[in-house]
């Protein structure tokens, strides 16, 4: 197949292409030339901004397009219409955000709303029915030639957002490591890897609709979650963990700052993935992502900002705090 891919150098696209490459298909790249545009040299690489000029595009024709970073509507609109009538199918990465309530139900469940749909303003807010805006404007435009993934949390090498490569380098250093709640709350969240195999297949057998895409296929308490990733990489942790409340005392923020973690035990991560393990979502097992994620995190440079986590300062004074007040 030749497939188009809109960004293809960064973390999921990345992933994407090099599945895509490895099956022998044609691969287009079409980015502004700005993330790793040294990779994939033997693709085609086309330098343009989805959000400007698409005439880079004019005269092509392609099986199908993979859109891995489709935020704004409008934006979304005008490459879909670019694109109409040169591909036979699109794909739209969506999120799970999209849903009014994003841990829980199946592809039925009601969807976030703006005030305004003119609003180009992201934040975690609008976000989700930013998204929402941009599905419709792929399904109008494509004419029922339409593939819309939601995925959950995306995790594994290359990941930019530090949301889970957090837990497998913190859990890797050993000591005492704060461990949210009690945990017994669920954690949902797929590998890039798995995420874009599976898109890719989709795409070969031309299929359409809304599929949630997160995992792992059985139920996974926070508990199994971090005891499986301190066993992957020599169980030298002691993982302490601290009830939420004490947490929230603390303002220790839950997602970004305390990653997976939604703020309380009674907070679970549930959404309904049936409709994908039955076209063939399939996921590896959490300590092969942990062992990958940490080997991949200790190659980036030591200077490293991190963007989600508790910094090593925070963690302990918290500890402390909870040890202190006779909760350890």
């Amino acid at each position: 197949m030749k497939i188009l891919v809109i960004g293809g150098t960064s973390f999921v696209g990345r992933h994407f292409v090099e599945a895509a490459m490895a099956k022998g298909h044609t691969l287009t790249l079409f980015n502004r030339g700005k993330t790793n545009p040294d990779l994939f040299p033997e693709a085609e690489h086309i330098k343009g901004d989805r959000d400007g000029d698409l005439s880079q595009l004019e005269g092509g024709k392609w099986d199908a397009v993979l859109d891995t970073s489709g935020y704004l509507p409008g934006v979304v609109r005008k490459s879909a219409a670019a694109l109409a009538g040169i591909v036979e199918h699109y794909t739209f990465i969506s999120s799970l955000s999209v849903y009014q309530d994003p841990f829980a139900g199946d592809e039925s469940g009601p969807l976030g709303t703006l005030e305004d749909e003119s609003t180009e303003e992201i934040t975690g807010e609008t976000y989700g029915p930013l998204k929402v805006l941009c599905e419709k404007a792929v399904r109008e435009e494509m004419s029922g030639r339409a593939l819309i993934i939601r995925p959950g949390l995306i995790v594994g090498p290359h990941d930019p957002t530090d949301r889970f490569t957090y837990w497998p380098v913190r859990i890797s250093e050993g000591g005492d490591v704060l461990a949210p709640g009690g945990g017994d709350s669920l954690v949902q969240f797929i590998d890039a890897r798995d995420l874009a195999s599976w898109m890719l297949k989709m795409i070969e057998n031309g299929e359409m609709g809304d599929y949630n895409a997160t995992g792992p296929a059985e139920e996974l308490s926070m508990k199994m979650f971090l005891e499986s990733i301190n066993q992957a990489l020599g169980g030298k942790a002691n993982l302490e963990w601290v009830r939420s409340d004490f947490l929230q005392s603390q303002s220790v923020g839950p997602w970004m700052e305390m990653p997976l973690w939604l703020g309380s035990d009674e907070a679970h991560m549930k959404a309904d993935i049936t409709k994908a393990v039955a076209a063939g979502l399939s996921f590896r097992p959490t300590e092969e992502i942990a062992k990958d994620t940490n080997e991949w995190a200790r190659s980036r440079p030591k200077d490293h900002e991190w963007k989600a986590g508790l910094s090593r300062e925070k963690e302990a004074m918290v500890l402390q705090a909870w040890r202190e007040a006779g909760s350890a």
